[in-house]
This record gives C-alpha cells, sequence and structure tokens, in this order.
C-alpha cells in the first residue's frame, strides 16, 4: 500500500512543470486581469472604480455593437466550416483521381499568414481597382463596396475568414470518415442503401466526433477574432465590423486600459459561457464504435 502511494506521489512530479508553466502564464496574468478590470490603471498607478468599467462597456453604443458583431461572426463562420468542411470531406473521401491534390489546394490557405490573406483581399475587395468588382463590371453587373458599406463589410470578412479555415475543418472532417470502419458501408449495401442513407445513417452519427472539435475550434476562434478583421477593415467604416477583440485593442491604444481590460474579461467569460457547456452537450451524442 506504501508502495502504491509512494508510485502515484512519484508520477505526479511529471505533471509539475506543466502546472508551473500554466500557472505561471494563464492563471495568474487571468487573475491580474479581473483585478485590474475594476481599475482605472496606467503603467505607472491605479484606481479601484469597481464595476464602472463593466457599465461603460454596456452602455457605449460603439462597444455594444463589438459584441453583436462577435456573436454574428463566431455563429457564421462556424456554422459555415462545420458544414462546407463536411461536404468537401465527404467528396475528397470519394474515388475520384485527383483527391489528394485537392486535399492539398483545399488545406493550402491555411498556411498562409492571416494578415496576408487580409491584405490580398482588402486589395482584391478594392471597390474601383480590386479584381473582382472588375470581373463583375466586365460581365455588365455593378460591384458594391466590399469592404466600404457598413451592410457588407463584416460579411465580406466572414466570407475570406471561412475561406481560410474551411481547409483545417476539411482535414479533422477526413480524419473522422477515413476511422470509419468500412465494413458498415459493406453492410448498407447488402441491405441496399443508398449513398444518401449511408451518409444519414452513417457517415453523420459516426462522424460526430470530428463534428463536435470542428464545432468548438471554429466557435472559439471566431468569438476570439481579431487579425483578418483588422488587416482587412480596421472594425470600419465606423464601427460595422467591429468585434470585441479590436474594440479591446482600440482601447488599449487611446489608452483607456481598464476598459480594455474589462473587455478581455467579459470575452473571457463569454468564451467559457458558451464553450463549456456546449463541450458538455455535444458530448453526450457521440457514437461508440
Amino acid at each position: 500500500m506504501k508502495n502504491s502511494i509512494t508510485k502515484n506521489t512519484y508520477s505526479y512530479y511529471y505533471l509539475l512543470p506543466a502546472i508551473i508553466i500554466y500557472t505561471t502564464f494563464f492563471i495568474v496574468p487571468t487573475l491580474i486581469s479581473f483585478f485590474f478590470s475594476l481599475t482605472r490603471w496606467t503603467l505607472f498607478d491605479w484606481e479601484f472604480i469597481g464595476l464602472k468599467n463593466f457599465i461603460n462597456f454596456f452602455q457605449e453604443s460603439s462597444l455594444n455593437i463589438g459584441l453583436r458583431n462577435t456573436l454574428i461572426y463566431a455563429s457564421m463562420t462556424s456554422g459555415l466550416k462545420v458544414i462546407l468542411g463536411l461536404l468537401i470531406a465527404v467528396f475528397l473521401c470519394s474515388g475520384i483521381r485527383t483527391k489528394n491534390y485537392l486535399r492539398a489546394v483545399i488545406f493550402f490557405p491555411a498556411l498562409v499568414s492571416t494578415m496576408a490573406v487580409g491584405a490580398i483581399f482588402k486589395a482584391l475587395m478594392n471597390p474601383t481597382r480590386g479584381p473582382i468588382n472588375q470581373v463583375l463590371t466586365a460581365i455588365g453587373i455593378e460591384g458594391p463596396s466590399w469592404l466600404g458599406n457598413p451592410d457588407l463589410a463584416l460579411f465580406s470578412v466572414i466570407f475570406v475568414d471561412v475561406w481560410k479555415g474551411v481547409g483545417i475543418a476539411t482535414v479533422i472532417y477526413i480524419a473522422g470518415l477515413m476511422s470509419i470502419p468500412p465494413h458498415y458501408y459493406e453492410a448498407c449495401d447488402v441491405d441496399g442503401g443508398n449513398s444518401f442513407q449511408k451518409f444519414t445513417h452513417i457517415t453523420l452519427p459516426l462522424v460526430r466526433p470530428a463534428m463536435n472539435a470542428v464545432i468548438i475550434l471554429s466557435l472559439v476562434g471566431g468569438l476570439k477574432s481579431f487579425d483578418i478583421i483588422w488587416a482587412m477593415t480596421g472594425g470600419g467604416p465606423g464601427f460595422a465590423s467591429d468585434v470585441l477583440a479590436s474594440v479591446v485593442y482600440k482601447q488599449y491604444i487611446n489608452g483607456f486600459y481598464g476598459l480594455a481590460t474589462a473587455g478581455n474579461v467579459i470575452l473571457l467569460i463569454l468564451i467559457a459561457i458558451i464553450a463549456f457547456p456546449l463541450y458538455r452537450f455535444l458530448s453526450r451524442g457521440e457514437v461508440e464504435y
């Protein structure tokens, strides 16, 4: 009994480096952020003001727009990646000859720097000199101001985000599809099942673990997205494409450090409130095989 306790205690020593790193670089900064979100601070001093930063955050219409846009952005990018990634993965796992080449093509955008992708599409979507509008003009269609129109700017960035990120979702789905034992499909063939029945009764239930991973990763990524939005629109025009991360950044560069810290805390709480219950809910529906 004593040897067993000693052995278990000794095995925990291997966790110490990870615990120390996690505590130093995540737990401690998080606790410090919670404290400074309740203060008006600069690099040299601070003043405790309670919940005023949070009250100001929710009272400012521009900051509220960022919260609304964050939810729209995360839900749309996540939903599109989940659906398109699955459809592309099913297609690429079929018997087409060029599937390996197409897999590389689909995944390639994920390897490119996000800031570079944002800069490229900002040029492509230029209302006067951009190739997209030039092509539309050539076929008799007047192209809109993709990034200058408040009604279109956020959705234009969403399109680019999905284009860049769907490759990762596809790779995850392909891994899930390839792990499905082939005898399930063979049994369905024996019973006279068609392709649609295979997809709905075999593929969808058994690919759920991969789908759950895509949902969580894409949703959390969408909630904290910043770089591609900043590269393409800078949160504009006005506040039309601002999300919480860009709002926080703007507050920091303008010297409102306490308000920006409160925004970071709100973003952290928002991700936790959405991600953890969603993960538990999705995990209950996974099928063992």
